[in-house]
């Protein structure tokens, strides 16, 4: 380790980024990561955890945002892809590996018979959109308030919404500066887990609706997981309306080897995948029955939808998600589910004896803390004042100098690296970091 450590301005991340500055808006390529007052660089990571390049260890609960489910470095996924890289790391032609990870994602739940790939979720939320459009003949989609869905303007619309501007009625409003009208127009947003309200919204768009994209489990309020009644009522509402119903399982393909999907026993037309199911590489997909898949399908002619790109299914990428996919068993899963556990109870315990106004919500292997008490059920009781949302930054802030990774926005996921020792090590930290959160006011 250095004499210096982050966030000392004589620090090497401190250097890497006012380097980083000169060349980069902001000295940053994604927003997300940004630590104030600048950020840590990370050197190596093993397992589940990682080493900035001031030699500085840390526990790492975002795992590229619930990207890395065996944490960095799997010697499988290493083995195999230094393997495939010595043979080529992309081709015009299609490969094996592509095959394989298709049987392998096909083969994990009842509903998936074919897959399209491509190269992020957000890719893979436009293609179904995109999909969806092609099918009906349709424009409008419908998504719930708040929810991530991906870089793309009609997913990001309403996904920042506030009280000064979010309605009575979820309202269409643009996530950046110079969204389309066009845009808002096409999408149609209803409250999550609100089943009357969301199915009388949708009702009164029906004949212009597409899809319905539903995430089982948002990130953005702290991973509430969908309601029985809700997400029937989708399911039922598609069908009559002649809309195709999408679930968004980038991030919660980790729930159950085959996904919140059959965790919860939904039955969408369309899923799209991503995260987990590349290993460690950039990757996206959809998935669904023939019947919706067909879409794709060039043998008869130009298809509905034309989909491609030039990275799309390279074979490095297809080889760590097989491994990755082959190595996270069912029993891998129902361990998360219990650490997880062992890890909320644990740091609602910590904030407790810390005086600490606020709390932990999430389920599996995914958590979020916020700065207030309040039952969290959507958005709207998820969102957090700014004073909250400063409250969890002071305490992340904490974390990172106790020697753990989570987002600023409270957000965080385990891996099958994790032990119970690596848990209660947080737990114990968050304590701590929590009630230096509560003395700086």
């Amino acid at each position: 380790m250095s004499a210096v450590n982050w966030p000392d301005p004589l620090s090497k991340s401190k250097e890497l980024y006012d380097r980083a500055a000169e060349v980069m808006p902001g000295g940053i390529t994604r927003i997300l990561p940004w630590q104030d007052p600048f950020p840590v660089y990370a050197k190596s990571g093993s397992g589940a955890y990682v080493t900035d390049v001031d030699g500085t260890r840390r526990l790492d609960l975002l795992n590229n945002f619930a990207s890395l489910i065996h944490g960095h470095a799997h010697p499988a996924i290493v083995s195999a892809v230094q393997e495939q890289v010595a043979n080529g790391t992309a081709f015009t032609l299609p490969t094996q590996p592509e095959v394989a990870l298709a049987e392998t994602i096909c083969g994990r739940v009842e509903g998936f018979e074919w897959v399209r790939f491509s190269n992020s979720g957000s890719e893979a939320v436009m293609c179904a959109i995109k999909a969806a459009r092609a099918i009906t003949g349709r424009s409008k989609i419908v998504k719930a308030e708040g929810v991530y869905h991906g870089s793309y303007d009609y997913a990001e619309v309403s996904l920042d919404s506030s009280p000064e501007n979010w309605g009575e009625d979820p309202t269409s409003i643009g996530y950046s500066k110079g969204t389309p009208e066009g845009v808002k127009n096409d999408v149609v947003v209803i409250p999550f887990n609100d089943t009357e309200a969301a199915e009388r919204i949708i009702r009164a768009n029906k004949d212009q609706i597409a899809a319905i994209i539903i995430d089982p489990a948002p990130s953005y309020f702290g991973f509430v997981p969908v309601s029985q009644s809700f997400i029937e009522m989708i399911r039922r509402v598609s069908t009559e309306i002649g809309a195709v119903f999408i679930l968004d399982e980038v991030i919660t393909f980790r729930v159950n080897r085959g996904g919140a999907q059959t965790r919860f026993n939904i039955k969408p037309d369309l899923t799209v995948l991503a995260k987990i199911i590349g290993g460690g590489f950039p990757v996206g997909a959809v998935v669904g029955s023939r019947k919706f898949m067909e879409v794709f399908d060039h043998r008869n002619g130009k298809p509905l939808l034309p989909w491609s790109g030039t990275f799309t299914a390279n074979p490095v990428t297809m080889t760590a998600g097989k491994i990755a996919l082959d190595l996270y068993t069912q029993a891998d899963s129902d361990r998360l589910d219990v650490l997880g556990d062992r890890l909320r109870a644990g740091v609602t315990e910590a904030f407790a004896k810390a005086d600490f106004p606020g709390q932990v919500t999430g389920f599996s292997s995914m958590f979020m803390v916020f700065g207030h008490q309040r039952t969290v059920l959507d958005y709207r009781s998820g969102y957090s004042s700014k004073e909250e949302s400063k409250l969890i930054a002071k305490l992340q802030k904490n974390l990172v100098l106790e020697g753990y990774h989570i987002a600023k926005t409270g957000k965080a996921f385990l891996s099958t690296a994790m032990t119970e020792s690596d848990v209660d090590g947080f737990i114990a930290a968050t304590e701590r970091a929590a009630r230096q959160a509560v003395s700086q006011g």
